[in-house]
């Protein structure tokens, strides 16, 4: 039921954009298609597509609780001082991108339409892994802390998108972090 309420929110924040762009109106009919043809739109689902829609529910949650958990353990770290090792840090990135990844598909948010940030590569260039870890936090503490994240039901396409470009960011942070990380002997 989650996931049917998100992918309406997702369409109707979609709805919202296309009024003024024809191509943005071509793909909201599109997406309203798919949802039809993935009977997720339908008033009666069969029992399979409940217990497929429960499952999915359970692996955003646990997702959710993993990331947290991760990024909970991070900020220990960071704010005493605390030494997590280096394959420690690789495996925490690791799950945090694969999460989020999932997290992705799962919640209809894919990478945004917008190009990522050019800058995250110079910044990690410039900056101490402590600082990068500090920026994941943030980014994990934008996206559950977004509206339409925490108060399921909310309706705005500017928050969609804010949620979007947030779990990108966790995406390519964690990664970089990790690419850091594992190329250091």
């Amino acid at each position: 039921m989650l996931v049917v309420s998100f992918v309406f929110l997702i369409t109707l924040a979609v709805s919202a954009r296309a009024q003024s762009d024809p191509a943005k109106a071509s793909q909201q009919e599109m997406d309203r298609r798919e949802l039809q043809l993935n009977n997720l739109g339908g008033k009666t689902a069969p029992a399979n597509d409940s217990r497929r829609a429960q499952a999915l529910m359970d692996q955003v949650s646990e997702d959710f609780k993993r990331i947290l958990t991760l990024h909970n353990e991070i900020v220990r770290t960071v704010t005493k001082n605390g030494s997590l090792s280096a394959q420690e840090i690789s495996d925490a990135a690791g799950e945090i991108k694969k999460r989020a990844m999932r997290l992705q598909s799962s919640l209809k948010l894919p990478k945004p339409e917008v190009p990522g940030k050019p800058e995250t590569q110079k910044y990690f260039e410039k900056t101490a892994l402590k600082d990068h870890l500090i920026l994941l936090c943030r980014s994990i503490e934008n996206f559950v802390t977004n509206p339409i994240i925490e108060k399921p039901g909310t309706v705005d396409a500017s928050q969609i998108e804010k949620a979007r470009s947030d779990l990108q960011s966790m995406v390519e942070i964690s990664d970089a972090i990790k690419k850091e990380v594992d190329k250091k002997p």
